[in-house]
């Protein structure tokens, strides 16, 4: 172990017994490489984060302009700063009409806790609905609507008021009532294994919503900004939410989170009580010149179609193995179910020493996952494939 190593793990803060440990020096496109010298192939993309790759040269740029200009100068929502106006612009014009006002936060988390109490306040009842299966974050706003019991028990009480319901099942939607402030869903569930709703669902669920008066909340925190192959998943599903959380990738590797609704429902935050939802550091200027980058990359330099064709193609290489017992896709989100944690854990080993980064779900312990950027190459893809292909055999 270098001392590199020895220090991380006496002195920073950890989340699991069993770090990578990877000693970053730099990272480029697709790939980031540790002080060694060697390149790992990152199908990652920092958790559904480098949805355009590492350090996109547009997102660099405009990092190197706004640090010219200045940093923080106030906390979010008092002068007019160009770096918010013009992510708030890109951002405009990919929404639908309604989503029409953003408050720009520091995570997707927060994005999160904001959407449950604007939920609150708009409707003034108090009961919020999520689904089996669920993840939204680790705060306890986000904990409390998320349904992993293993990751909560230790924490509670947490939020009451929370009810949960099966995920695609129509007939639960009735538990949805006037007592309903918010209902709060993943378009596509990551931390479960990519699990994709049938559009009938989806459909129904906005009805209801309408139907009772309760906010629909769409977290879009990992399957949007074109992970799922489009712009916004809820796009594939021919629905508007009322509010929608977003995180990741927005700031193209910079930390930020959005809290996206109508914008007469965000003015609820300025009065009764004023400062109802506050933060310092959101709405950073250097990173939203990073998100309007991004959202700039992803309008103009990413070819949807031949995505899909890469993304299928490869899940069809991968899911002919006789080691993958099931296999789930959404654009490019992937889960492929094998039949034990153990051999989950072999084949991420073996990819990490093979230069390949491939990582697992907190829920779904029997499946390894790929978030790769948007913009891989076709050469990266068939060198994915091998890797993995090889650590199947493996087995």
């Amino acid at each position: 172990m270098t001392n590199e190593s020895q220090f991380f793990l006496s002195h920073l803060g950890q989340t699991s017994p069993f770090p990578f440990l990877i000693e970053v020096d730099r990272a480029e496109g697709a790939y980031i490489f540790d002080k060694q010298g060697k390149a790992y192939l990152d199908m990652i993309a920092g958790v559904a984060v480098n949805n355009i790759g590492h350090r996109h040269p547009k997102v660099v740029q405009a990092l190197r302009e706004q640090l010219e200009k200045h940093l923080h100068v106030m906390v979010y929502g008092e002068f007019i700063q160009d770096a918010q106006q013009k992510m708030v612009r890109q951002l405009l014009e990919v929404l639908p009409e309604p989503l029409n006002g953003v408050y720009v936060v520091n995570s997707g988390t927060e994005a999160i806790e904001a959407a449950l109490k604007l939920a609150k306040r708009s409707t003034g009842r108090t009961e919020l609905v999520a689904f089996k299966g669920s993840y939204h974050g680790s705060t306890h706003g986000a904990m409390s609507v998320s349904a992993n019991e293993v990751k909560k028990i230790a924490f509670r009480p947490l939020l009451p008021d929370v009810r949960f319901l099966p995920h695609d099942d129509c007939s639960a939607l009735q538990q949805i009532t006037t007592r309903t402030a918010g209902v709060l869903i993943e378009t596509i569930q990551g931390d479960a294994g990519v699990r994709r709703p049938s559009v009938d669902f989806m459909q129904a669920l906005r009805a209801r919503c309408s139907e009772v008066g309760a906010l629909l909340i769409l977290d879009e925190i990992q399957c949007g900004m074109g992970r799922a192959g489009s712009i916004f998943a809820f796009e594939q599903f021919q629905i508007i939410p009322d509010i929608l959380a977003l995180g990741k990738a927005l700031g193209g590797g910079m930390p930020i989170g959005a809290l996206v609704a109508p914008q007469e429902h965000l003015k609820l935050f300025t009065h009764a009580p004023m400062l109802g939802h506050i933060t310092t550091f959101g709405g950073h200027p250097m990173v939203c010149a990073a998100a309007a980058a991004t959202i700039e990359v992803l309008r103009s330099e990413i070819d949807w179609l031949a995505l899909e064709q890469r993304a299928a193609a490869f899940e069809a290489i991968i899911a002919q193995h006789p080691a993958v017992k099931a296999h789930r896709r959404s654009g490019a989100m992937f889960a492929f179910d094998l039949a034990s944690s153990e051999e989950v854990e072999k084949v991420v080993k073996f990819c990490l020493e093979h230069g390949l980064l491939t990582f697992w779900f907190l829920s779904h312990p029997y499946s390894f996952r790929l978030s790769p950027p948007l913009n891989l190459s076709q050469a990266d893809w068939d060198l994915a494939s091998r890797v993995i292909i090889s650590a199947l055999n493996h087995l």
